[in-house]
């Protein structure tokens, strides 16, 4: 999508001093975007927190399982991620890649509670992240470029607060569903309901874009990304190979202390937590500049990482933990993504935001699976501990490597 805003000079001064806070209300296209994840993260996050304890407590699976469907399903959308910003960047409809996405996603994840064994959920789960890698590259594309450089991490900060309201409204949902004995399947099957909002929303309200001439005619080079914006991928992939899925967090949890009952609700608590701390930190990061917010959350990670492995027990000890890793995961997300936005050229917006999933989500099979044998293998500290060194050095390679982005892209 071509940006429409003229280009300013590149000035390396530019992010030195503290731009005012800017207080204009985000574009129209930015809020309905994120009314639209919210509804679909109350449909996702419905069963997320399930799924875990699907496959270990009704299909047999163990933890290498459910790693290893998490990690096939992030890579498989990952791979989408890049072919889906590459076709937006040739004048592609954002629009009907978008909607396409989200209606993948939402008719294959109510499925799952139909599914018979744990292959039939990988399958499932495969395409319900092959809808999300359709869709999350186009449309961080035109989040991006809805804005100039001093609004970007609020307004990203704003997708991902609404991404992680919708977090706190699934489990919510489900809580009670599951309170009256309904079962885990059929929670799955009425997710459906505010995936149907998340469609009805997109299809009659979000406007279309003109399509336009071919903006990349080859098929895009990792050398012909910006060096900045390489650094900002590089050190990207060293976090993922050392990020556990958040279903082995889940996991942990549910053996430390946390019951069956209680998982949807601590589940929500932490997106209560993200929903804070990612609006803040994404505006924080147009004020003090990306690479300190995201150097300092992967830190954070470190610490809680280290926590863990010590051998938390107990439900209130372990719920304290899993909201302050709730807390480090989302104090990055804006921030990240924004960074993306300033250093990618206006006609390769949507190319290098799939790149860069490309890129993290290819690591987020090989990861799940080591942590997954290394959990089952060694322990569980092990595994923990493990992340916690891989995390620091990814934020060692981020701070080697820290690019200062172009102004006003």
């Amino acid at each position: 999508m071509e940006d429409d805003r003229a280009e300013m000079p590149h000035d390396s001064d530019a992010r030195l001093s503290v731009p005012p806070v800017n207080r204009q209300p985000l574009p129209r296209l930015v809020v309905l975007l994120g009314v639209v994840s919210m509804f679909n993260d109350a449909a996702s996050e419905m069963v997320t927190p399930l799924l875990p304890l699907v496959v270990t407590a009704t299909l047999g699976g163990g933890p290498l399982i459910v790693a290893v469907i998490e990690g096939l399903a992030e890579a498989a959308s990952s791979l989408l991620k890049l072919a889906s910003g590459w076709l937006a960047d040739r004048g592609w409809s954002h629009r009907r890649l978008v909607f396409g996405g989200y209606l993948i996603s939402n008719v294959a994840r109510p499925l799952i509670g139909l599914a018979s064994g744990w292959g039939g959920v990988m399958t499932l789960r495969s395409l319900d992240r092959a809808g999300k890698g359709i869709r999350t590259s186009p449309r961080d594309a035109l989040i991006s470029a809805a804005v100039d450089i001093d609004t970007r991490g609020r307004a990203f900060g704003f997708h991902r607060a609404m991404d992680h309201g919708g977090a706190i409204i699934g489990p919510a949902l489900a809580l009670p569903l599951l309170a009256i004995g309904l079962p885990i399947e059929q929670v799955f099957l009425v997710s459906a309901v505010p995936g149907a909002l998340a469609l009805i929303t997109l299809r009659f309200t979000l406007p279309d874009t003109p399509r336009t001439a071919p903006l990349a005619a080859a098929w895009p080079r990792w050398t012909s990304l910006d060096s900045q914006l390489r650094g900002l991928i590089v050190a990207a992939a060293a976090l993922t190979l050392s990020t556990l899925p958040e279903a082995l967090l889940v996991l942990w949890a549910h053996r430390n202390g946390i019951g069956m009952l209680w998982i949807p609700a601590l589940w929500a608590l932490a997106h209560v937590v993200k929903l804070s701390v990612a609006y803040g930190a994404g505006a924080l990061s147009d004020r003090v500049g990306r690479p300190p917010v995201v150097v300092g959350g992967w830190c954070s990670r470190v610490a809680v990482l280290i926590l863990i492995a010590a051998g938390a027990t107990g439900a209130l000890a372990v719920s304290a933990l899993f909201l302050l890793y709730a807390a480090a995961l989302a104090a990055t997300e804006a921030a990240e993504r924004a960074l993306i936005g300033d250093l990618a050229p206006a006609d390769q917006k949507a190319t290098a935001f799939g790149a860069y999933h490309l890129v993290c989500g290819l690591f987020a099979l090989p990861s799940a699976a080591l942590f997954g044998w290394v959990w089952e293998a060694i322990g569980l500290a092990a595994a923990f501990l493990l992340a916690a060194c891989g995390t620091a050095a990814a934020a060692i390679t981020l701070m080697v490597m820290a690019p200062r982005p172009h102004a006003n892209r």
